[in-house]
């Protein structure tokens, strides 16, 4: 028997008048249906989350996280359960699936901590003679409701990342999950039900794309949270432009492997890592490695390392434990990455291995030579691909990963301290990962990129200062 989910209209369940369907990749069955909100109902949540603005923001500190440490415990008891129900409407391998739920808990455990230790902070005034006896209180406050647009790669972890900081700092929020991964975050409503948040302050709205413009554009949200394409955040922000956006978009992470990464270990770690994650997720991540970029010195080596290590990711049914790749979001996407594939040959690369397609599953590809011209070359694929460039020196390889419209991390094997704090200072990105593949998040840290990539930071409490404003209290006449 098929479930029916229903979404969270303030904080309780609620159905619409008509549904849709959530289908697995791999095997194309139906995974659930999920009921569709009316427009009086999405009224219902925004008038809902305005009342609850003053309410929300006055709570104590104490009850904010303690319902975020209810969240977490409960996330943790549920977990496999919750890794299943990703697999099944996201199609990653279930390992990738578990971990995220692990992440996932991650951010609502560090949402309860950065709750009870924001405390804003105080600087004495009479540093200059017009400033005696005055002292100034800085603390941050809700700029208003919040609403979080979240994708579809990770289906809980970046609703998570859009949830947790919102309900931290007491900001009501409207979810609005990606329309092909909605089943999770409906379980995560059941857990935010089970504890005593204001009414009003968060609802869950499985909003179909063609009707979020107007949701966009509402006066009364006027901070928006978007995780997707750059295509649409942009969109979204030129549309909004008065409104305080945090735009996280696309990449096309490269891996820099330089000439003193050499040894043996050396060359196999780094062809781990980059084997790894340029097809984990189905390589359905904004920080996937797309590019290799290596030293004439290692490229050699490395080449033969990389493929073979691609060659050795097991591809197939994601509810295997052994399946390192899974297939992509869908048929569609599947055929998009295969085209571009075909683009890149066509205009002279070389298939080292994979390039074929099978329903909504991409074998995991290496190119050689690929073109300037290409798409591949210039675009987020969003797939298990990756292509491999050699250069000559530290210079050309850090011009080699700027020479992208898209600025999100970068990772550089290398040893030297002085090298890795010339990348910091030198790639135009928003993280540079030292020793290891572009793909390392933590969800504490602050994320998020530049050029394309976006606009603001997410990380939990990155999240919770782009979601309110500082105001300042200066108290007069004091004896300091």
């Amino acid at each position: 028997m098929t479930t029916t989910y229903d979404f969270w209209l303030a904080g309780r369940r609620a159905s619409g008048d008509a549904d849709f369907e959530v289908h697995n990749s791999w095997d194309g069955r139906l995974v659930g249906k999920v009921s569709i909100p009316t427009e009086a109902q999405v009224e219902e949540a925004l008038d809902a989350a305005v009342a609850a603005l003053p309410v929300f923001a006055a709570t104590p500190a104490h009850q904010r996280a303690a319902a975020l440490d209810h969240v977490a415990k409960r996330l943790t008891e549920r977990t496999e359960e919750l890794a299943q129900l990703v697999t099944a409407e996201n199609g990653k391998p279930i390992k990738w699936a578990r971990g995220e739920i692990g992440r996932a808990v991650s951010v609502f455990r560090w949402a309860a901590e950065e709750a009870r230790r924001t405390n804003g902070e105080t600087m004495r005034l009479d540093t200059d003679p017009g400033g005696v006896g005055r002292f100034a209180v800085v603390r941050r406050f809700p700029r208003g409701v919040v609403l979080g647009i979240a994708p579809f790669n990770f289906p809980l972890n970046l609703v998570a990342h859009k949830v947790a900081p919102a309900i931290a700092v007491g900001a009501p929020i409207i979810l609005k999950p990606a329309p092909s991964t909605p089943l999770s975050a409906m379980v995560l409503g059941e857990i935010l039900a089970e504890t005593d948040l204001p009414a009003g302050s968060w609802s869950i709205l499985t909003v179909p794309n063609d009707r979020m413009p107007a949701l966009v554009q509402d006066k009364r949200v006027p901070v928006i949270s978007f995780t997707g394409s750059d295509k649409v955040g942009y969109q979204i922000m030129d549309s909004v432009p008065r409104k305080h956006c945090t735009l996280e978009l696309g990449g096309n992470a490269a891996a820099v492997v330089l000439a003193d990464w050499s040894s043996e270990a050396d060359l196999d770690w780094a062809a781990t890592r980059i084997a790894m994650f340029a097809n984990y997720q189905g390589g359905q991540s904004c920080i996937s490695v797309q590019r290799v970029i290596a030293d004439a010195s290692v490229y050699d080596a490395l080449v033969e390392k990389v493929v073979a290590k691609v060659k050795a990711q097991v591809t197939g049914d994601p509810n295997d434990a052994s399946t390192d790749v899974g297939p992509l979001i869908d048929e569609n996407a599947a055929k998009r990455v295969e085209s571009w594939i075909e683009d890149a040959v066509a205009k002279g690369a070389k298939v080292l291995t994979g390039g074929t397609r099978e329903g909504a599953t991409v074998a995991p590809t290496v190119l050689a030579e690929l073109p300037e011209d290409a798409i591949l070359a210039k675009a987020e694929v969003f797939g298990p691909v990756l292509s491999l460039h050699k250069v000559d020196g530290v210079d050309e390889a850090f011009a080699a990963v700027n020479d992208s419209a898209f600025g999100l991390q970068a990772g550089v094997f290398t040893h030297d301290l002085q090298t890795a704090f010339r990348a910091q200072r030198e790639l135009e990105v928003g993280g540079v990962i030292i020793g290891d593949a572009p793909s390392y998040r933590a969800d504490q840290m602050p994320y998020g990129g530049v050029k394309d990539s976006g606009v603001g930071r997410e990380g939990v409490r990155y999240a919770m200062d782009d979601y309110t404003v500082e105001k300042v209290m200066v108290l007069t006449g004091l004896d300091l």
